[in-house]
């Protein structure tokens, strides 16, 4: 079966390289009884790949269940998986079979498989290398033959680092893994999924269809969706209850919409560990940047005022230009005025050269040090680094290629 085939199957919807990979992998690798690891942010709609791996292998006629592992209390957990024997525990009147006895020759999709508890991941690891696990209250081992698809949201490496997962469980899990994007790494399937879930929620509730005009689908793929294609759903179906127009503006988007755009512009990220860099000194860095953004537009002002001739429009408005020269002046506060005359007339008005900082050398050299910092303390992940340094990764990557530092 090739992907578009899978995709109207399952009513996946999108065109982007990125999901179109993990769907060819899924497909792939269903043949095979290896054990796969689904991973992605919540929202992105991880639980349609064990789906897809289960009715394209050759278990697809044997039983199939999807376990919230976060969702089952600590205490209960290896009763579910495994089962019990009667009066293993308070409560246990009689004996029961887990999910792994259930789904025999079947496959069995963990969802949040990273919030087991230690203990019961020293089960499933057994269950995964040799197909055997006991009953809660029991010594007699069972036999099962399941296929076993995980999925997590967390970053397992920083949980084993913190140890909360056990690292032979994640190896032995993620035998073949699954990236599933974010909704903002697929940028041209978000109004192909808006357009869906309007026209779903339209025949749902018995009403025309929203629509978005150029300004409210540009505002629509520029907001970085952090609860992915759950939140766009949800926002798409609070427009079409509550909106009564049906053709939807970017200003009556932006009411839906809870945090800001996405910026390119840095921030101040507070980390945990006391090696992080400082926000003083990222504040520095941002407010020194801001400085430099006013003496390039000095220069720029200079230059005019250099360059102008009398019977030019420029030359006309020279006062305008000085004046604008001077509010530059007082923004960087410098002291040492030169006089600069023009072709049309000369003036003794004191006009500053913009300034050389002399600290701008140690300050680039401070900043690529804070770049080198984070991108060997993350082994060169820049996701991580620029989380690190509180800035987009696109502005790391930037700063990266300025500095030579690649």
């Amino acid at each position: 079966m090739d992907i578009l085939s899978i995709k109207q199957r399952f009513g996946i919807i999108g065109n982007s390289i990125l999901l179109d990979r993990a769907i060819d992998i899924a497909r792939q690798v269903a043949a095979t009884d290896i054990t796969v690891l689904v991973s992605g942010e919540s929202g992105t709609g991880k639980e349609f790949f064990p789906k897809i791996i289960h009715q394209l292998s050759s278990r697809k006629h044997g039983p199939y269940i999807a376990v919230n592992c976060g969702a089952i209390p600590e205490g209960t957990i290896d009763s579910e998986l495994f089962g019990h024997e009667k009066g293993s525990f308070t409560g246990a009147h009689e004996a029961r079979k887990g999910y792994f006895e259930v789904v025999n020759g079947g496959t069995i999709f963990l969802d949040e498989v990273a919030e087991l508890p230690l203990s019961t991941q020293v089960r499933l690891l057994r269950v995964l290398e040799s197909g055997e696990f006991m009953r809660v209250g029991s010594s007699k081992v069972l036999k099962t033959n399941v296929r076993v698809v995980g999925a997590t949201n967390i970053n397992i490496p920083d949980a084993i680092n913190t140890g909360k997962f056990r690292q032979d469980l994640y190896y032995r899990l993620s035998t073949v893994p699954i990236s599933v994007p974010a909704l903002r790494e697929r940028k041209e399937d978000i109004f192909l999924l808006f357009r869906k879930f309007a026209s779903d929620a339209a025949e749902k509730y018995r009403m025309p269809a929203i629509s978005l005009g150029e300004d409210g689908q540009r505002m629509l793929t520029s907001y970085r969706w952090p609860g992915n294609i759950r939140q766009l759903k949800n926002i798409t179906e609070q427009i079409s209850i509550i909106e009564k127009t049906r053709n939807i503006s970017a200003e009556t988007l932006a009411k839906y919409i809870p945090l800001p755009q996405n910026s390119d512009l840095p921030m101040l990220y507070k980390g945990e560990d006391s090696g992080h860099i400082s926000e003083r000194e990222l504040l520095y860095k941002v407010l020194f940047d801001m400085r430099k953004d006013v003496n390039d537009l000095k220069q720029l002002v200079m230059n005019l005022m250099q360059n102008e001739s009398p019977s030019s429009s420029l030359g006309e408005n020279s006062h305008i230009i000085k004046r604008l020269y001077k509010d530059l002046q007082d923004v960087t506060d410098q002291e040492q005025p030169i006089l600069v005359t023009t072709p049309e007339k000369s003036t003794d008005e004191p006009i500053q050269e913009p300034e050389e900082l002399e600290e701008s050398l140690s300050l680039v050299k401070k900043e690529m040090d804070f770049i080198r910092r984070a991108l060997q303390k993350h082994e060169g992940k820049r996701k991580d680094a620029a989380r690190e340094l509180g800035i987009s990764e696109r502005t790391l990557y930037r700063k990266i290629k300025e500095y030579d530092l690649e």
